[in-house]
């Protein structure tokens, strides 16, 4: 990229991200490019799609959940236009790596609550979600009765108004009560070391010229 448009990428977007320092945010849109380069991806806008956007949270998050690697995908597709650019690539990066508690939050309850019209995650959400995140633990057959006991506990812990499903201020609650119920319904963060390895590769050396 000339240095130029690379300066005033970096301005830009670091006016809206403050979790990044500039040459953070420029090692970012760097490594970004390269990706977009290696997946040689075929866009009329330049980025990631959803398949090279799924290889790299694989292979640089250790995420391998399918499932949920997509809704990871439109999570950070903020435009809804299935590429992800070099903006949403940085904010995105911003809430796995640099992410307050509040900012996890949004972003773990957009993942698990993909569909509906009322912004709530729904008792056959929470049984889908439930049965997948157990498959990938143990690919053995699990029966719907005992999805359908977890599904009663999960909303026995989380919905705190007793209306059979799960709102944001549910979830708020109860994380913020019990950290371990962030992803109780799967994957969608990575690693704390993951992250921290992520950063050590990613913001090890800058070569502008």
């Amino acid at each position: 990229m000339d240095p130029r448009a690379l300066r005033k990428l970096v301005e830009s977007i670091s006016k809206t991200v403050k979790s990044f320092k500039k040459y953070e945010v420029e090692c970012l849109i760097i490594l970004f490019y390269d990706l977009v380069e290696r997946a040689d991806v075929r866009l009329d806008n330049v980025g990631l799609d959803r398949v090279a956007f799924r290889t790299i949270l694989h292979g640089l998050f250790g995420m391998t959940d399918d499932k949920l690697l997509n809704r990871v995908f439109f999570a950070f597709d903020k435009d809804s236009d299935n590429c992800i650019n070099v903006n949403e690539w940085v904010k995105g990066l911003s809430v796995f790596l640099r992410g307050t508690l509040e900012e996890k939050l949004k972003f773990c309850f957009e993942v698990y609550y993909l569909n509906g019209d009322d912004g709530c995650i729904s008792e056959e959400e929470i049984f889908d979600l439930l049965k997948n995140s157990l498959y990938q633990q143990s690919p053995e057959e699990e029966t719907d009765e005992g999805i359908k006991e977890l599904v009663d506990i999960t909303l026995k812990k989380m919905d705190y108004d007793n209306d059979g499903k799960i709102s944001f201020a549910d979830f708020e609650k109860a994380v913020k009560e019990d950290r371990l119920m962030m992803e109780v319904l799967g994957q969608c963060l990575p690693k704390s070391e993951i992250c921290l390895a992520f950063e050590a590769l990613a913001f090890r050396h800058i070569d502008t010229s």
